[in-house]
């Protein structure tokens, strides 16, 4: 059992939702989230004064998965968020200890589903 975590654009989620959903994985958690990487975020002038914006929106999508849906769950990731400019994103793959449903009792691998 491993948890994706994605970082992307906020523009490409249904994209990557799609993705996701062509790679018949249908569970996910998404959050707001603000970071900065290598894009080191912008200069704006608002009423008059200079404002330097380096935390950007991102969107944070939580997955989990069997250890056999997780190569097309990073590669839906990937074909839905690609553009090829600074700021795509990054995914993390951390190993899940246990996973419990709360509502049968579940655990492990059948608690993902």
């Amino acid at each position: 059992m491993k948890l994706i975590i994605a970082y992307i654009q906020p523009e490409k989620l249904n994209s990557v939702k799609q993705a996701l959903y062509d790679a018949e994985v249908f569970k996910m958690s998404v959050t707001n989230a603000l970071g900065c990487g290598q894009q080191k975020g912008f200069h704006e002038s608002y009423r008059g004064a200079d404002i330097e914006v380096n935390l950007l929106k991102k969107l944070r999508v939580e997955i989990a998965v069997n250890d056999d849906f997780v190569q097309p769950t990073i590669d839906a990731i990937i074909k839905g968020a690609r553009s090829g400019k600074i700021g795509d994103g990054k995914i993390f793959v951390l190993d899940l200890g246990d996973c419990i449903r709360i509502r049968t009792g579940e655990k492990g691998k059948e608690a993902i589903g």
